[in-house]
C-alpha cells in the first residue's frame, strides 16, 4: 500500500473509531506519556512548534494546524502578568483543620462508602496497620476547596473575576493516609498560567500536610478557570 494511502486510511480510521491511545498502554509505558505530556504542556513555545509542523493529510491536500492568539481583557491581562511573574512559588498556605471522625462518618454516609477502615474504630484497632480509622481519600480531596480558602466569599483569589470554575484535577495522589484526630492544611504552588478565551486557566500543586508527619496525605495539580 502507498504511503498516501496508508495516511488517509489512518486518518478515516481514527475518525471513525475515536478512542483513547492511553486505554491501550500498560501502566507502565502510561506514566512516561503522562510525563511526556506534562513537560510538553510545560514548555508551551516548542510544543506549538511541534503542532505548527505536525500536517493532516485529508483528501489528498496538507492541512497545516495553526493556533490564534488570545485576546485578554485589560483585567485579564493584569492578573495573567501578576501570575507569571510568580511561576514556581508558593503562593498560600492554608489554616489547620482537624479531621474528626464525625467528619469521616458523615462523608461516608454520603458517598455510601462504609469500609471498616472508615468507620469501625474497634476492628481498625485491632487489624489496620495503622491502629485507628482514616479518612476516605477522596475526602482530603474534597476538602481542597476549603483548605485553600479558594471558597471564601470575604476573601476571593479574584475579585475582579465574573466567574471561578473548578476545571479539574491532575496527577492525584495519596501519599500516606489521613488518620482519624489528625490536624491537616493545604500549601499550594503556582505552576502554570495559560490565555484562553475569555480568561485564564490556573494550575497550581496541592499538597495537604498531615501535622507531625512527614509525608503529605493528597498531592494534587488543581486546574481553575477565571472568566472575566
Amino acid at each position: 500500500m502507498k504511503k498516501f494511502d496508508m495516511n488517509r486510511y489512518k486518518m478515516e480510521f481514527m475518525e471513525k473509531f475515536a478512542f483513547d491511545f492511553k486505554e491501550w498502554m500498560s501502566p507502565a509505558i502510561r506514566d512516561y506519556y503522562s510525563l511526556f505530556i506534562k513537560k510538553a504542556h510545560n514548555n508551551r513555545t516548542q510544543l506549538l512548534s511541534w503542532v505548527k509542523e505536525y500536517s493532516i493529510l485529508k483528501d489528498g491536500r496538507s492541512v497545516s494546524v495553526e493556533q490564534k492568539p488570545v485576546q485578554l481583557s485589560p483585567e485579564a491581562r493584569e492578573l495573567f502578568l501578576l501570575l507569571k511573574s510568580k511561576l514556581g512559588e508558593e503562593v498560600h498556605v492554608g489554616d489547620w483543620l482537624t479531621i474528626s471522625q464525625q467528619r469521616i462518618d458523615q462523608f461516608s454516609d454520603v458517598t455510601e462508602d462504609h469500609q471498616w477502615l472508615h468507620n469501625d474504630i474497634e476492628r481498625a484497632q485491632n487489624e489496620s496497620p495503622f491502629k485507628t480509622t482514616i479518612a476516605h481519600g477522596f475526602l482530603t480531596l474534597s476538602l481542597l476547596p476549603r483548605l485553600t480558602d479558594s471558597v471564601n466569599p470575604d476573601k476571593p483569589l479574584y475579585a475582579n473575576a465574573k466567574m471561578t470554575v473548578n476545571y479539574g484535577l491532575n496527577q492525584v495522589r495519596f501519599p500516606y493516609p489521613v488518620k482519624a484526630g489528625s490536624v491537616v492544611r493545604a500549601h499550594s504552588r503556582l505552576i502554570k498560567v495559560t490565555p484562553i478565551k475569555s480568561g485564564l486557566e490556573i494550575e497550581k500543586e496541592i499538597s495537604v500536610e498531615i501535622k507531625n508527619t512527614r509525608r503529605p496525605g493528597c498531592v494534587a495539580v488543581s486546574v481553575v478557570r477565571v472568566y472575566f
